[in-house]
């Protein structure tokens, strides 16, 4: 009996005797997808996780059952069991064989068998017995709409609402860019909405919350996007000069957006918030609150402490550091954190590639055949990557990076280009007009603060995956935080990030998701990748703070800070700094034509840091006995595709996939080898060989005893396997080859017999192909 049959004669009559999909709120999830599996090249995942079933009861995930076919023993999958439940947060978790049940808490660690299934109501008493009023109403409104349904999506909105129920008054979810912050923030308003829960508890009123930005396109992406659940008439966005029009601040929504800069001016210097009453406010959601609002002298410390009645919720995609300690130290510690590592690796963002990029102009010391345009010059002085474009400037030198990177990217990605100011921004978007090959006068925009609505329009049409152009933007800060553009394929960096929280929002433009968007690459000119190898660049958070109680009291609003001179913003997003002339250097001619640059790819460990070729090559070398112990058990493992593909899937879990193994036979020149030449080569210091000569060496064992139609097929076979490599050899690919070669599987059948006299042939010349 197989396990679909075991499932269908004993566990699913177990599950209904007791109670489960009979009793009212209660359901069976089969074949649960709990994660998508990792994305790798060629469009393909790692294998995703997949309970076997999942207990729901009042809207919770309640339970996870694992099964095995009758044959095998009940805790045959009790691994899986207490693996799924931990990603899933469950407390009970099952292995079964049909007859046997064997029951396991993750809070206790008890286990041991039981007769039969919980049933639903025993097992809600088991699981939450710290209940109350508002927990129950909340799990009782259902996730509205498509977006919020990912299990860690899940597990932020109860782990927040379950907050809010206990009455905590500040909350904070640490969610990487990308995972969808927003759309659990709407989630948690809609349940807030529904169940009529406000400050007072007494359910008489729907709640008043408050969205609050630090820039227009993020109050405008969650007003009409994942907000859109709401009614119009109960959705407000709050500008200034619908304020002005009315005579007064907007009060008749339920859900309203605005950005900070909004609410911080006003007529005579008295901000726009100070005319709402302080207990206005149900909810607040801060987005992005590590920008600064949650810091003493930050801009919306005024806002948040005029409201203090009100709940307030901070979302941040960066874990705690020391310069945003003061976002933790505000809000207490996060109630749910969703890394961008966890991200990557449960195929819900995109991974990632990085080149470092160095030239033999990265430095510079001035010499008397360079020629002094603007400015004075500092004899001797080394003028280093954190001086260009703010008190030097060298042409030549950024038009050999643009260059540099027009050759690397494929012209037609997209790609966000970070500057060290809006004049280098300016300056590299019309080095990349002038090189392009693109014949459009739209191809490469800036958009920065001083760009203003025209900027925010070449935003816009640069998110819209419909649209090509433009496909390359310049900006310095405006882009570092929250734009949603999916189809990012290249992050390029020319200019310093020196702070984690930034560098994290930069490396997030990239990892959305986007169909054959197979990973996205960070071009670094600027040693930023040592970033990566940061204890603490996609770590658990550090506790540095002792939580106090924040202000209950209202406070009246804080005088306004002074805005930047020059973009005129509260938070400054132009970058300019004020300062002396730069200094701007012409070299000598040909001067530019002798600076060289070289690129280098990095390989990334499972746990997500950098390692040397040398140091990769070391770990897989430890790695491999636990799949094979010798030469000939690697050639019987790779000479059957299905035992082939199992032990890739396993090694690619470890960190060792298929990009990791291309990018190592370029590394070792074999390029033109079969992997299994890579793998034996590291394994047992074998020579190379390519493709083409181990068919020659192979290739008269393989044609005897064959005649010569399947010697025909063959050929087509093994020059598709010479010219692409071994994936032209998977299981999946024979009834591709089949329709190449013969256009029909009809066809095929009647010049090499039937599907199964196929297979085997395709089976069997691969065995003799790998052997010595």
């Amino acid at each position: 009996m197989n396990e679909s049959e075991t499932r269908a004669e004993y566990i699913d009559p177990m599950l209904k005797a007791s109670g489960w999909g009979e009793v009212d709120g209660s359901r069976v999830l089969r074949e649960f997808r709990i994660t998508e599996g990792k994305i790798q090249t060629g469009g393909k995942r790692s294998k995703p996780e997949i309970a076997d079933y999942i207990l729901v009861y009042k809207n919770r995930k309640i339970a996870v059952i694992e099964a095995k076919q009758a044959e095998l023993p009940a805790t045959e999958g009790v691994a899986q069991a207490k693996s799924y439940a931990e990603k899933l947060h469950i407390d009970y978790t099952y292995s079964t064989n049909g007859k046997e049940l064997y029951q396991i808490s993750m809070k206790s660690g008890q286990e041991g068998e039981v007769k039969a299934f919980p049933t639903p109501d025993e097992l809600w008493a088991k699981t939450y017995s710290d209940q109350n009023e508002w927990k129950e109403k909340f799990t009782s409104v259902a996730i509205e709409g498509d977006h919020g349904k990912r299990y860690y999506q899940e597990l932020a909105i109860n782990n927040a609402l379950d907050a809010v129920a206990e009455e905590k008054t500040r909350i904070l979810l640490t969610m990487a860019t990308g995972t969808g912050k927003t759309a659990v923030a709407a989630q948690i308003a809609w349940k807030l909405f529904q169940t009529r829960w406000n400050l007072k508890r007494d359910g008489t009123r729907r709640p008043r919350i408050l969205f609050l930005a630090d820039r227009n396109i993020l109050a405008d992406q969650a007003f009409g996007n994942d907000f859109s659940i709401f009614p119009s008439d109960a959705r407000v966005r709050i500008n200034p000069l619908d304020i002005r029009r009315r005579g007064g601040v907007p009060m008749g929504g339920s859900i309203y957006f605005t950005i900070f800069q909004t609410f911080m001016s006003g007529a005579d210097d008295t901000p726009y918030f100070g005319e709402y009453p302080p207990d206005f406010f149900d909810f607040i959601i801060i987005d992005e609150c590590h920008r600064g609002g949650a810091n003493n002298e930050g801009n919306w410390r005024g806002i948040l402490e005029y409201f203090a009645p009100a709940v307030q919720l901070g979302l941040t995609a960066t874990p705690k550091r020391k310069d945003n300690v003061d976002t933790y130290k505000y809000f207490g510690k996060p109630v749910y954190i969703y890394s961008l590592k966890q991200g990557v690796n449960d195929g819900f963002l995109t991974p990632f590639k990085v080149k470092r990029i160095k030239t033999t102009l990265d430095d510079y010391i001035y010499t008397s055949d360079d020629q002094i345009v603007e400015g004075e010059v500092e004899e001797g002085k080394i003028y280093e990557e954190a001086d260009f474009n703010k008190i030097i400037v060298i042409k030549e030198r950024e038009a050999k990076r643009v260059r540099v990177v027009l050759d690397e990217i494929n012209q037609n990605e997209k790609t966000i280009i970070f500057c060290a100011n809006q004049d280098h921004a300016l300056a590299v978007r019309d080095l990349v007009n002038q090189m392009k090959d693109s014949k459009d006068p739209n191809y490469c925009q800036r958009v920065t603060a001083n760009d203003g609505a025209r900027g925010e329009q070449y935003l816009r049409e640069f998110q819209d995956n419909e649209k090509t152009i433009p496909t390359i933007l310049t900006t310095s800060q405006k882009l570092s935080t929250g734009v949603d553009a999916r189809n990012v394929r290249n992050i390029v960096l020319m200019r310093p990030v020196n702070s984690m929280i930034e560098f994290k929002q930069i490396i997030g433009r990239g990892t959305r998701l986007f169909d054959g968007k197979e990973y996205f690459t960070v071009y670094d000119f600027v040693d930023a990748y040592h970033h990566f190898a940061d204890p603490e660049w996609d770590g658990e958070p550090v506790d540095e703070t002792t939580e106090t109680e924040p202000p209950r009291g209202p406070v009246g609003p804080k005088p306004l800070p002074e805005p930047c001179p020059v973009c005129g913003q509260y938070l400054c997003v132009c970058g300019v700094e004020l300062s002396k002339k730069k200094l701007k250097i012409k070299l000598r001619d040909g001067k530019e034509r002798e600076i060289q640059h070289m690129v280098s790819t990095s390989f990334w460990s499972a746990d997500g840091k950098p390692v040397s070729v040398q140091e990769f090559m070391d770990n897989m070398f430890g790695a491999m006995p636990e799949f094979f112990k010798s030469e000939e058990e690697l050639r019987k493992i790779w000479s059957n595709p299905v035992t082939r593909r199992a032990f890739l899937e396993k090694i690619a879990a470890i960190g060792y996939g298929k990009d990791e193994l291309e990018i190592l036979q370029k590394m070792i020149d074999a390029e033109n080898s079969d992997l299994f030449d890579v793998l034996n080569y590291v394994s047992f210091l074998n020579p190379i060989i390519s493709r083409t000569e181990r068919v020659g060496q192979a290739k008269a064992s393989i044609y005897d005893g064959l005649d010569d139609k399947q010697k025909e097929f063959l050929d087509f076979v093994l020059s598709k396997y010479e010219e692409r490599g071994v994936e032209e050899l998977d299981e999946e690919k024979l009834p591709v080859l089949l329709n190449l070669k013969y256009h029909a599987i009809a066809n095929a059948e009647q010049s090499l017999g039937d599907v199964d006299k196929i297979r085997t042939v395709f089976f069997n010349f691969q065995k003799l192909l790998y052997s010595k």
